[in-house]
């Protein structure tokens, strides 16, 4: 009985490393904006939750809590699935192959929120997920600063064409690139927040004495990887990217303080991530010429307002079922105006390519999604005592909200290493809602 239950554990262990491989590999081929790398994922994770998931079935092992308590979010992406496969059954898209590749991702990306779902189903496993999200923020952020300042450009084995003098780490678009450190730097303030101690401080002296503690020790590390990727951020100049990462801290905290009675411990760390990392670290790493790209920004230089105008009226012309998930590239030529001289294969508006894309019967799932997984989160922040699990909760809210954000200016949902990083987001506020622990 014993050597049994050692042999599930190691096969269970083997499943839950490979997730996280899965996981760190996405962003270093170009974001996997390719389509064989696209193809590459969705196969790699519909077999690793194939396996998974028989597993576990196969030797009668309950299934995670997460698991069961995801039904109405994975039904819904399921929903989602289902309107894409209607346009291409009755031949309402206008690009099939784009549409049937946009239906693989799809299921790729849902196999992938499952196996979140399966493997991580401890408070160990938890946390190392979050330390192997900052340790893949960290890379991407250190490889973009050092091939940005050394002046030695490369992206995945490839020489940089683009985005010369910005950091954009293994990512083509520095834009993307900003939104993927976005996420992991949400996710590491939330496992700052689950290291506070769980001992009321009694002072002033005390919240001194237990802020240096917290500089001796191994929290000093996660807090310098979150230096160095507001470093990261900082240098792709990404305006939308730095915005929405500040804009989100501060909603976010403010909803943790007034949720949390407004704790000493998570003052003091809010102000030092403020401070130290916007005033500090940024203005030497060039925060000015993020402002400076904020204030030159107008109507005049940016022909994105007109994209979008044209494709609302895209939308409006296939209000109900789009004109086929991933179609855009194709539509959008027969609506621009001479205005737009440039290619344009997103609108750089996830919201209003999703929309023209799939219409309102494909959106309608995904925002439920969305909208489910937030009241979960903000549930979880309210009622769980747990560090590790408010703090975990508070990162996913936080990379949410910059995501929604960054989203009316740009296509992170169509870069697949973001738009796989954002389901595991999904993945662990269940996780985070129902781990049972102990604190």
């Amino acid at each position: 009985m014993i050597k049994q239950h050692r042999q599930q554990k190691s096969t269970t262990t083997l499943h839950f490393f490979f997730f996280l491989s899965l996981f760190v590999w996405l962003p270093l081929p170009l974001g996997s904006n390719r389509i064989w790398a696209g193809l590459l994922f969705v196969a790699l994770s519909s077999l690793l939750f194939s396996f998974t998931f028989f597993r576990l079935f196969k030797k009668a092992n309950p299934l995670p809590l997460a698991f069961k308590r995801a039904w109405p979010v994975t039904a819904l992406l399921l929903l989602a699935q289902l309107v894409i496969a209607l346009q291409l059954l009755a031949g309402t898209t206008i690009s099939r192959s784009d549409t049937l590749y946009q239906l693989l991702l799809g299921f790729g990306y849902l196999a992938f929120y499952l196996t979140a779902l399966l493997v991580i189903d401890s408070p160990k496993r938890l946390k190392t997920t979050l330390y192997i999200v900052v340790a893949s923020g960290t890379f991407q952020a250190i490889y973009g600063g050092w091939m940005t300042l050394s002046g030695s450009e490369y992206l995945f084995i490839l020489a940089k064409e683009h985005y010369l003098g910005t950091a954009t780490g293994t990512f083509i678009n520095r834009n993307h690139f900003a939104g993927y450190l976005v996420l992991c730097l949400s996710l590491g303030i939330g496992l700052m927040l689950a290291n506070l101690s769980s001992t009321p401080i009694s002072g002033m002296k005390d919240l001194a004495r237990k802020t240096l503690s917290a500089l001796l020790s191994h929290k000093i590390l996660i807090r310098a990887a979150l230096a160095v990727m507001v470093i990261g951020l900082v240098l792709s100049h990404s305006r939308m990217g730095n915005s929405s990462f500040f804009i989100a801290l501060t909603v976010t905290a403010f909803i943790y303080l007034i949720t949390q009675r407004f704790s000493r411990q998570a003052i003091v760390l809010f102000v030092s991530l403020l401070v130290i990392d916007l005033f500090i670290v940024g203005a030497f790493f060039g925060v000015n010429k993020v402002v400076d790209r904020l204030s030159e920004t107008s109507a005049s230089t940016e022909s994105r307002d007109e994209v979008n105008r044209y494709t609302y009226q895209l939308f409006k012309d296939n209000v109900i079922i789009g004109t086929g998930a991933g179609s855009f590239a194709t539509a959008f030529p027969a609506y621009r105006e001479k205005d737009i001289t440039i290619f344009y294969d997103h609108t750089h508006n996830d919201y209003l390519e999703f929309l023209s894309d799939r219409g309102v019967l494909g959106v309608l799932p995904l925002a439920t999604c969305v909208l489910l997984s937030l009241i979960t989160g903000s549930k979880t922040l309210i009622r769980r005592k747990s560090h590790l699990m408010k703090g975990t909760a508070f990162g996913c809210i936080m990379s949410t909200i910059a995501l929604a954000i960054h989203s009316t200016v740009d296509f992170n949902l169509y870069i697949l290493a973001n738009a796989a990083s954002f389901m595991l987001v999904l993945a662990l506020i269940q996780v985070s809602s129902t781990l049972n622990t102990s604190k």
